[in-house]
C-alpha cells in the first residue's frame, strides 16, 4: 500500500460516497485508477464495507448503553448467536479483565433495556454503563498520513 491507497482511504473514511471524479482529483489519478485501487483494497480486506452514520436519537433510540459482562466460555456457542440476532446490539467485543465480553447497545427507553440485560444475566453478571454523551465519536483508523499531504483544492 502507498501513500495514494492512504489518501484514498483517509478520503473514503472522511465520506463514502466521495465520487470517484473528485478522489481522482485529490490524488492526481484517473478514475479508472482510482476505481481499480479502490477494487484492489477491497480484495485484500483492508475496505470491508460501507457505511452510512446514522443518528440513533433521531430514530428513537435515546439511551446508548454500554455493559460489560462475565461470559462463562463453555456459554459462548450459545450467546454468540444469541447476541447476533438482537438488534439493538451495536458492536460485541470479546476483551481483557474482569469481565470478557463488551456490548455496546441502543434502545429506546431504560425499560427495554433492562429487559435486555435480565436476557444476558442467563450468560454470566453484568455492569453496565449509560453514555450521557459522546465527545468523540466513531471515526476512522488513522492512516498515517497528514491531512496537510491531501490536497484539498483539487477536484
Amino acid at each position: 500500500m502507498d501513500n495514494i491507497d492512504k489518501m484514498i482511504l483517509h478520503l473514503l473514511q472522511g465520506n463514502a460516497r466521495t465520487p470517484l471524479k473528485y478522489l481522482a482529483g485529490k490524488v492526481f489519478l484517473s478514475s479508472p485508477a482510482v476505481s481499480a485501487r479502490i477494487d484492489r483494497l477491497e480484495k485484500a480486506g483492508i475496505i470491508t464495507g460501507y457505511h452510512a452514520v446514522i443518528n440513533p436519537e433521531a430514530l428513537g433510540y435515546h439511551i446508548t448503553a454500554f455493559i460489560n459482562l462475565a461470559l462463562d466460555p463453555k456459554q459462548k456457542p450459545i450467546f454468540y448467536p444469541f447476541v447476533e440476532a438482537c438488534p439493538n446490539v451495536l458492536e460485541c467485543n470479546c476483551v481483557t479483565g474482569a469481565y470478557s465480553i463488551l456490548i455496546k447497545v441502543c434502545f429506546p427507553n431504560t425499560m427495554e433495556l433492562d429487559t435486555f440485560i435480565g436476557q444476558l444475566q442467563k450468560f454470566g453478571s453484568t455492569e453496565t454503563q449509560i453514555v450521557f454523551s459522546t465527545p468523540v465519536t466513531t471515526r476512522g483508523v488513522d492512516i498515517g498520513i497528514s491531512t496537510s499531504s491531501v490536497n484539498e483544492n483539487a477536484i
